[in-house]
């Protein structure tokens, strides 16, 4: 049997990660022994708790992929966002809660997209659908994808299904929700050591509307102000990201994961985001209150505005 290669997105995050290992253990049950899991970038420090918690070991880093080698997508469908050279290999599966974005395969594919909070919440569904078994470490994977990316339970993205679900993977896990999941973002708001060129590039996706180029970068904070200490620094890897990789806006949102706001640095053409928001930007920033969402509150305004 020919290696299936299972991946998130470029600069992935907890959902990214843990998603792939749980594909891999879904496919290997389902009976495809050559799945395996990869990650496109480095474990952040949220994801590297996850799986020091579980005692579970970081998917090997993937830094190029065979031509019309078998693949399965999960947490990403554009391919802005994946491996270079995706197009010229066999997408088998993608197993996603993003919008259809640049997207285009030669052969027909398993393609499930939900309007869910998070990919673990699809994958709890792909276990019932096919009867297999979720083992303790599993659920906690799933458990944690899902405090991840709903910010346990506060962000707009999150839907009753995610919670439901969350509930049942805690009792098979034996975790306690909210200490867990505080303990969780709080190990992903620890940002002491990393450069500010690392910063923008935590969890940073490239899009683009009416031939514009854009790069959305976000960290989660319990100190928006202790972030904000870097602000020269992060403006000038901002700058040069942009001048080596041809993007024409730049947000980086700051998210306070307490309080539930985004402070915003943007640089190229904000006119976009000052009309996306209705904020006049003040030496590149603006403060956004209750937005916490990239996928919901973040992307969708700005591409309408480009």
């Amino acid at each position: 049997m020919e290696k299936t290669y299972i991946f998130g997105h470029k600069n992935p995050d907890t959902d990214s990660i843990t998603s792939s290992l749980v594909m891999e253990n879904l496919e290997r049950k389902s009976g495809n022994t050559e799945a395996k899991a990869y990650r496109l970038g480095k474990i952040n420090k949220e994801t590297g708790y996850v799986l020091k918690q579980l005692n579970v070991q970081a998917p090997e880093m993937l830094e190029e992929i065979p031509e019309k080698a078998k693949v399965i997508l999960v947490d990403h469908n554009s391919f802005a966002q994946s491996i270079q050279g995706i197009e010229n290999t066999e997408i088998l599966k993608v197993i996603d809660h993003h919008a259809i974005s640049n997207f285009e395969t030669k052969a027909p594919l398993f393609y499930i997209a939900e309007p869910v909070g998070c990919t673990a919440t699809i994958l709890y569904e792909l276990y019932e659908m096919n009867r297999i078994e979720i083992e303790p470490i599993i659920a906690g994977l799933m458990l944690s994808a899902i405090i991840s990316d709903t910010l346990l339970f506060k962000s707009p993205t999150c839907t009753p299904k995610d919670k439901e679900v969350a509930e049942k993977l805690a009792k098979i896990a034996k975790i306690d929700i909210q200490s867990y999941g505080m303990e969780m973002l709080k190990a992903g708001t620890d940002l002491s050591d990393y450069t500010a060129e690392e910063l923008i590039n935590i969890d940073s996706k490239e899009t683009e509307a009416n031939g514009i180029k854009m790069q959305i970068a976000q960290v989660n904070t319990a100190s928006i102000e202790d972030v904000l200490k870097e602000k020269a620094n992060i403006e000038k890897a901002i700058k040069d990201f942009m001048d080596k990789n041809g993007i024409e806006l730049f947000v980086f949102a700051i998210t306070d994961i307490i309080n539930s706001n985004s402070q915003i640095i943007t640089l190229g053409r904000t006119d976009i985001v000052e009309k996306a928001f209705n904020v006049k930007l003040q030496d590149n920033m603006a403060f956004l209150p209750g937005v916490v969402s990239r996928k919901k509150q973040l992307i969708p305004p700005i591409k309408e505005n480009a």
